[in-house]
C-alpha cells in the first residue's frame, strides 16, 4: 500500500525507509516465509510473494500491515505480511471511516498536514 508522505514519519525511525523500519520489515517477511499471513476475509490466503496470485493472477508483492492502523505500534504481534488482495480488504473499513471523517469536516487540513502549520504545531 502506498504510505501517504503525511503518515511516513510516523514509522519507526521517522521514514519507512529508515533502517529501525527496514529491519522490523524484513523480520515480519521472514516469520512470514514470504507468504501473505492472510487477512479475516482470506484467512487461508498464502500468496507468495512475486509470484502469480492464486486468485487474482496478479504479481504479489507483500507488504506490512499495522493490524491497528497505527504505525508507531511496531509490535511484531500487530504486523502481518500482507499480499494486495489481504491489504486492501483489511484497510477497507479504516479507509471508508476517514473519508467520511474528512467529509463531515471532522479531519481538517491541519489533521492531514500537520507539518504545514506555524511551527509544525
Amino acid at each position: 500500500m502506498p504510505i501517504r508522505p503525511e503518515n511516513a514519519g510516523r514509522y519507526p525511525g521517522g521514514s519507512i525507509r529508515s533502517p529501525e523500519w527496514l529491519a522490523i520489515r524484513a523480520a515480519v517477511l521472514e516469520r512470514a516465509a514470504h507468504r501473505c499471513e492472510g487477512a479475516p476475509a482470506f484467512p487461508d490466503c498464502r500468496a507468495a510473494n512475486r509470484a502469480p496470485h492464486p486468485e487474482t493472477g496478479s504479481e504479489v508483492v507483500l507488504t506490512v500491515a499495522h493490524l491497528d492502523h497505527a504505525p508507531e505500534n511496531s509490535d511484531p504481534s500487530n504486523l502481518r505480511a500482507l499480499c494486495q488482495r489481504c491489504h486492501n480488504v483489511h484497510d477497507a473499513a479504516h479507509r471508508a471511516a476517514t473519508r467520511r471523517r474528512t467529509r463531515r469536516g471532522e479531519l481538517g487540513m491541519d489533521d492531514l498536514f500537520p507539518e504545514t502549520l506555524p511551527n509544525g504545531k
